[in-house]
């Protein structure tokens, strides 16, 4: 599992992060504060606090493809 942070600060940027997600077949959940929500879901991510930055946490083990992906999108 990883676990990194990100910031969505646009529609655009949730509807690209969303179409990234959507073509792995493994788990992603986002988090902001004591909210979780899945990172397929369009309408998941638009409750979250966007001002914020979002932690992400990948379920699998060989995700380096993915994270290279989201790299625009990752707070250092």
């Amino acid at each position: 599992m990883s676990a990194f942070n990100i910031m969505l600060s646009s529609i655009n940027d949730v509807k690209e992060f969303v179409n990234i997600v959507n073509r792995y077949n493994f788990d992603v959940d986002l988090t902001s504060g004591r909210y979780v929500v899945d990172a397929k879901s369009i309408m998941g991510i638009f409750s979250l606090d966007l001002s914020k930055a979002i932690k992400v946490e990948v379920h699998s083990d060989n995700a380096e493809a993915f994270i290279e992906e989201l790299k625009p999108f990752i707070q250092a």
